[in-house]
């Protein structure tokens, strides 16, 4: 009689979900019961399972205690932890999320990062960064090391050229540093592929390419529909040994002391650097700014003509005059610095 009492005192406690003041979870029926949206959880590389616990209930997921229970029951070790970015849902059983975990079901496989309109590697790391596990000072301190940009058979001032702008899918959030510069490195090497044709008949190395479509970008940001054409330009410079007397090139030697200046004058065309095409022949050491795949096929479908010489019309079209000869040319710059003179520039 005895020990059925003890026994049914034991069944008792277990019916209410203790036992020697350890509280029971049961795996099977507990779901994840929080009000709102879908959430994102992000797991880092290096994780430890009480990691992931801390971040689920600093999350309001689950409490840390029943989370390393389940974990316990399903064999969730430490060895097991799949870095990553998970949707955690509503209603969903917390054995299925401990499945997720263990197994690294990503609920977002495909994922996409976007930059465009980047002047530096900081900018596009910038962009990046949000959407895979490493921030942005890992990709630029291993973009900027010497040994990667040799790997990739650059030199310091064309290494920006290795990223061209786009969108892309990556696969999964948890990429390296180390892993999306190989990324970009396989996507230059696809474009390449693709217009390699283009690129023997234009005569041109890739580099030369990348830093010619950099420049017709900065200096006609608004109408890409002027690109080949300012693109032709550039290029009869080039053969016939002339400068090319481009001003993005010499605002790019003052840095970020000319940001938003409108109007370049003739005391900025005079600051001695390589990049500053007023005062040496040819192409620059590097890009001036990231190029985007459009620049660069304007530049290999550059148009055959015979411009050298182009001006802003004296309009807020933004668009350009372009001439044959420096008389032609003067007569269209003269109407311009009137129209900025009558705007207050």
């Amino acid at each position: 009689m005895k020990k059925i009492v003890i026994v049914g005192v034991l069944v008792a406690l277990l019916a209410v979900g203790y036992i020697v003041g350890k509280p029971m979870y049961d795996l099977h029926f507990s779901v994840i019961d929080y009000n709102g949206e879908d959430k994102l959880i992000y797991i880092n590389s290096g994780s430890s399972l009480d990691d992931v616990a801390g971040v689920m209930e600093a999350e309001g997921i689950i409490e840390k205690e029943p989370f390393l229970a389940f974990a316990e029951e399903l064999d969730f070790t430490e060895e097991k932890v799949e870095p990553g970015k998970y949707n955690i849902v509503g209603g969903m059983k917390s054995k299925n999320l401990i499945y997720a975990l263990k197994n690294g079901n990503q609920e977002i496989k495909d994922v996409r990062i976007t930059f465009n309109n980047c002047k530096t590697i900081e900018d596009m790391a910038g962009k990046v960064a949000p959407s895979i596990e490493a921030d942005s000072a890992e990709i630029v301190g291993i973009a900027k090391h010497p040994e990667t940009i040799e790997k990739y058979g650059f030199r310091d001032a064309t290494f920006i050229s290795m990223f061209l702008p786009d969108t892309y899918e990556v696969g999964e959030w948890d990429m390296t540093a180390e892993e999306f510069i190989q990324f970009m490195a396989d996507q230059y090497k696809a474009f390449w592929k693709e217009e390699d044709a283009k690129l023997k008949a234009s005569g041109l190395e890739q580099s030369e390419v990348a830093t010619l479509a950099s420049i017709l970008e900065a200096e006609q940001g608004i109408h890409s529909t002027e690109w080949e054409t300012i693109a032709g330009l550039y290029l009869n410079r080039v053969r016939r040994g002339m400068k090319l007397e481009s001003d993005p090139t010499a605002k790019y030697c003052w840095g970020d002391e000319l940001e938003g200046v409108q109007r370049i004058l003739t005391e900025h065309l005079k600051k001695d650097c390589p990049y500053n095409t007023y005062l040496y022949a040819g192409l620059p050491p590097g890009p001036i700014r990231m190029p985007s795949k459009k620049a660069l096929r304007a530049v290999l479908n550059a148009e055959d003509h015979n411009y050298i010489f182009m001006c802003a019309r004296p309009d807020d079209s933004g668009l350009h005059n372009f001439a044959e000869t420096y008389s032609q040319h003067l007569a269209n710059a003269r109407k311009f610095w009137k129209y900025m003179d009558s705007r207050g520039y």
